[in-house]
């Protein structure tokens, strides 16, 4: 019975392959799929896109000058995360918030393209995969409801749904809760960003008891300051989780 849902699920999927075939999530040309069944990025946009697979910040996931040795140091910190205490203990970035990469989650924060989600959070999974536990809780970073109505979805929870879902670990989208209404993060400095966000994130009391001693795993679209991420894991340590980790798809730097 499962071997004929499987071919059953196949011949669907070819059937909707013929009548939709597959698009770059970047520009909507045609594009082949992968032998993992992954829709492909075209060739222009996976130029544009700037994946971060070889050295990085430990602690927040930025790309930093290769060694030659191919492999990652986990004592590498960048100068951000050098001068700014970070309450969490690793993270990583899928790629650079720029070009492509800067488009894609732009379109799914404020482009109404929640169908997206899916192929970024698998890139974003591959990522992350050093990070996780047996375990680990998976939460987003929250929205606050004025927000949530205007957007309808929260653009971390649905990356972590899914990165939660493939992984096989515990997702709690509400554990977090962001109380407090606050003004966007554009064009403020570093201090005003980080002033912006405090107190604003708290436990919610009712999902307290699923982080208490347990190590987490919190996602979020865009790292730049690291103010909002500091404020989620700030409120989680608080409430008595274990170590934190964070994972984000994109990574804004300097250069980029």
């Amino acid at each position: 019975m499962v071997q004929e849902h499987r071919v059953l699920r196949a011949a669907m999927k070819g059937a909707l392959r013929l009548l939709y075939p597959p698009q770059c999530l970047g520009c909507g040309q045609p594009v082949t799929v992968s032998g993992d069944g992954g829709v492909e990025l075209c060739p222009d946009c996976w130029r544009d896109t700037q994946f971060i697979t070889g050295s990085c910040c430990s602690r927040c996931g930025a790309p930093q000058p290769d060694d030659g040795t191919g492999g990652h140091d986990e004592s590498l910190i960048c100068d951000d995360c050098m001068s700014v205490a970070r309450p969490w203990r690793h993270g990583r970035a899928a790629m650079v918030y720029g070009g492509t990469g800067r488009q894609l989650v732009l379109a799914l924060k404020h482009g109404d393209r929640p169908d997206l989600a899916p192929a970024l959070a698998a890139w974003l999974s591959r990522a992350a995969a050093p990070l996780i536990r047996p375990g680990m809780v998976v939460t987003p970073v929250p929205l606050h409801v004025r927000r949530h109505l205007k957007r309808r979805y929260n653009q971390a929870a649905l990356v972590s749904t899914h990165l939660a879902r493939a992984r096989r670990l515990d997702h709690q989208p509400d554990l977090l809760i962001r109380h407090r209404y606050t003004e966007g993060q554009d064009h403020r400095s570093v201090s005003d960003r980080f002033a912006n966000l405090e107190g604003a994130i708290s436990v919610n009391p009712r999902r307290a008891r699923h982080v208490e001693g347990r190590a987490v795993l919190l996602i979020d679209d865009v790292m730049t300051s690291g103010a909002t991420l500091a404020a989620a894991a700030e409120a989680l340590l608080a409430a008595g989780s274990g170590p934190i980790s964070v994972a984000v798809l994109a990574r804004a730097v300097k250069d980029a």
